[in-house]
């Protein structure tokens, strides 16, 4: 039978899920109650919302590094890696980034300079690869348009995409002349 989550986490993952929903409701009071923990419980591992911000960063440059791992050494290629994750919104590394941005959109110097970093080291990644500048933006582009579609209200656009998918990786063979 798995341990039940740790105070901690339960607060951690409470907070990114707040956070998801909109930066302004991410209070400690509301983290507490959806933690379930007292705000004296809330308070002993976070006595901040600085700290717990701190503690999204954290987590995030730990699952961002991960991604980075995978991506590098993906057998079909860090940019169709790319392009092939970017509209799987139901990923571990989603909600930490969605949070890590709505902290950035809040004016949270760190989590723009991690959400910046994160951004650099998939294009150096993906250029890498290619070998071309300006085909390293393009796949990103396309990356950032796959999220950005099936993260949207519906199911139009994950049903398309998951059928265009293949033709969009055989786009990125093209891009790269393969």
């Amino acid at each position: 039978m798995p341990r039940p989550p740790h105070a901690r986490d339960k607060v951690l993952a409470a907070y990114v899920g707040l956070l998801v929903e909109g930066e302004r409701g991410a209070t400690m009071d509301a983290v507490a109650a959806r933690a379930g923990v007292s705000k004296g419980g809330l308070l002993y591992h976070f006595p901040s919302k600085d700290a717990l911000a701190e503690a999204v960063l954290e987590l995030f440059a730990q699952v961002s590094g991960d991604d980075l791992v995978a991506m590098r050494s993906a057998p079909e290629g860090a940019a169709k890696h790319f392009v092939r994750t970017s509209w799987q919104v139901d990923h571990e590394l989603d909600p930490i980034y969605r949070a890590a941005l709505r902290l950035a959109q809040a004016g949270h110097a760190g989590a723009l300079a991690a959400i910046d970093d994160l951004h650099q080291q998939w294009l150096a990644a993906i250029e890498a690869e290619v070998g071309d500048p300006g085909v390293a933006r393009t796949i990103m582009l396309i990356g950032d348009g796959l999220y950005h579609q099936t993260s949207m209200p519906g199911t139009w656009s994950h049903d398309t995409f998951a059928a265009a998918l293949p033709d969009l990786l055989a786009q990125v063979d093209r891009l790269c002349g393969r």
